[in-house]
């Protein structure tokens, strides 16, 4: 199990997240699209981005929070920062000439089912030249979504990694998504996984599916020493190896309507995170203490899938 500091009665958790902040364009029908024709509906412009939010909900439940990001110079890049900003998150955004603001289509079925169209623009520009030491002294942990362990983005992660690492951080790892994680085979994704070497990681049962083919769930305690599978409205698995052998249990949580669910597993690391840190810090069992981050990650679920994500001021 990682080595987490145990800091005074005061002083909060801190987290450094690295990755997207970019635009979510929600295009909600109310009803099944019509070929050829249009169907009345709700589209909106939002702050998104699973690094931003997850920094975003980190600071609503109580951590020194922090995003490593690069935006575009332009109106969308300078409201997503500001609205950051309201919620106590800490910026590192570096604002690239010449490219503009990532942005996400986000298709969101009447039944809740939802589908993404990327054009990332900037936030695949953030180098590892970027980045500062400073930037990481203190944290508790480091968290990168696995989009910021990919592509162009891919260096800067791993100096995330390395900063973070010698800052005496933690690291956690999500996922979040099969199409990227899976593009170049799944030993490749095992081994992207294995290398960046997560003490904790966070996977949807079908992204846990897909990363192990036919293997068991177990199995991907040879990639981190915890592993929260997230089940969306049954729950949580939680799985840990504990020096003596392996730590299974189920998190239930009450099922809550939504329309759209974006961010909610954002929200969910965000919380578990911050309750986990919390709690080992107190001294805290491992049992003990990763049931207390499930609930604080279902919490946190739950206040995002509640709370309409407001509309960003672009003027």
């Amino acid at each position: 199990m990682p080595t987490i500091r145990r800091p005074g009665p005061v002083r909060r958790p801190r987290i450094v997240v690295l990755g997207d902040l970019v635009l979510d364009v929600v295009l909600a029908p109310s009803r099944q699209l019509a070929a050829s024709s249009d169907v009345p509906g709700r589209v909106a412009l939002v702050q998104g981005g699973s690094a931003a939010n997850t920094a975003r909900w980190a600071a609503r439940t109580g951590a020194r929070s922090s995003l490593i990001s690069a935006v575009g110079r332009d109106a969308t890049g300078r409201a997503l920062v500001a609205a950051l900003r309201t919620d106590g998150v800490v910026l590192h955004v570096s604002r690239i000439a010449g490219a503009r603001t990532g942005r996400i289509g986000v298709l969101v079925a009447p039944g809740g089912e939802r589908s993404f169209v990327q054009d990332r623009g900037a936030a695949e520009l953030l180098s590892a030249d970027d980045l500062r030491a400073s930037w990481f002294s203190g944290a508790d942990i480091v968290h990168l979504p696995i989009y910021s362990l990919l592509g162009a983005q891919g260096a800067a992660g791993r100096r995330a990694l390395e900063l973070g690492r010698a800052a005496g951080a933690a690291v956690s790892v999500d996922l979040a998504s099969i199409g990227p994680l899976l593009a170049g085979g799944r030993p490749a994704a095992r081994a992207l996984v294995k290398g960046t070497g997560p003490d904790v990681l966070f996977a949807t049962a079908a992204e846990a599916g897909a990363l192990l083919g036919l293997g068991v769930l177990d199995g991907l305690l040879e990639l981190a020493s915890i592993v929260v599978v997230k089940r969306g409205p049954k729950g949580a698995t939680v799985l840990a190896r504990d020096g003596t052998g392996t730590l299974r249990f189920e998190a239930a949580t009450e099922a809550l309507s939504a329309a759209d669910t974006t961010g909610a597993g954002d929200a969910f690391d965000a919380g578990f995170l911050v309750g986990w840190l919390t709690a080992r810090a107190a001294g805290r069992s491992i049992s003990t203490s990763l049931h207390r981050a499930a609930l604080a990650g279902h919490r946190a679920a739950a206040r995002q899938l509640s709370t309409p994500r407001p509309e960003l001021a672009l003027g």
